[in-house]
């Protein structure tokens, strides 16, 4: 008898686990061209702010070593290019190569070639040495992950004792946002997507995926699981988004 594969969510579907990470991969080659537009309008342009905490609580300092996973089109890879300085060293790791290339051309047009690279390979499986960085941070990326257990093992791996993670993930806003959330989130966002990108589906992914992610309690359990310490959370415009920090001590 064929044993029945073994499935994973993607947004609300049920798919086969190894199909995941290519269907992510298609969502982004789709829309990497106009992610920043896009993050500008469906967040009014918050995402900036919430991006902006992140790097200040991160605390980087020159010098220092830092991996932006799911590093994207760059936002949080610049800003630490910034604060770690000629010294130091930032590598934005992403699955996707359209990501990868529109973040590689940010880099060089704002100056940063020295002390910024870009490696694509899976957050689960971090091709880097143990105990390595100084400074890990995801933003808007541990959602899209098939393991999160393996993500946060592998990210606990090459960050050195005394090092940090900072997560940058929509969660479960408060009760009191929650009708009008979702008839954004699944009203406006694909209808959104359907007009900058021509692609309505992958912005319904995104409302979906948003649901099918750890809220800010269970997701703090699971870094503690993956043996961070001092793990704490920040709740962002009403827990829309949470920031979560942990220690490797």
């Amino acid at each position: 008898m064929t044993e029945p594969k073994q499935t994973t969510h993607f947004g609300f579907q049920q798919v086969p686990i190894e199909e995941k990470a290519s269907r992510v991969d298609a969502v982004f080659d789709s829309v990497a061209d106009r992610y920043d537009l896009m993050n500008d309008l469906m967040s009014c342009g918050i995402h900036r702010l919430w991006k902006h905490f992140t790097v200040d609580i991160a605390g980087v300092r020159a010098g220092e070593r830092v991996l932006d996973v799911a590093g994207g089109t760059g936002d949080l890879t610049l800003a630490f290019a910034e604060r770690v300085g000629s010294q130091g060293m930032v590598v934005a790791a992403d699955l996707n190569a359209s990501m990868i290339a529109v973040g590689r051309d940010r880099s060089i047009n704002s100056g940063h070639v020295d002390n910024v690279s870009y490696v694509q390979c899976d957050a689960q499986h971090l091709p880097f040495p143990n105990d390595y960085f100084h400074c890990i941070t995801i933003a808007f990326g541990l959602r899209n992950v098939t393991h999160i257990d393996w993500a946060l093992s592998s990210m606990f791996r090459v960050l050195r004792p005394g090092g940090r993670l900072l997560i940058l993930e929509f969660s479960r806003p408060a009760p009191f946002l929650r009708p009008a959330y979702d008839l954004y989130s699944f009203k406006v966002l694909p209808r959104l997507g359907s007009l900058v990108v021509n692609d309505a589906e992958s912005y319904r992914y995104l409302a979906e995926s948003i649901r099918m992610h750890p809220d800010q309690e269970t997701l703090k359990t699971m870094m503690e699981a993956a043996h961070f310490k001092r793990c704490s959370y920040f709740n962002l415009t009403g827990g829309i988004t949470a920031l979560h920090r942990g220690y490797k001590l």
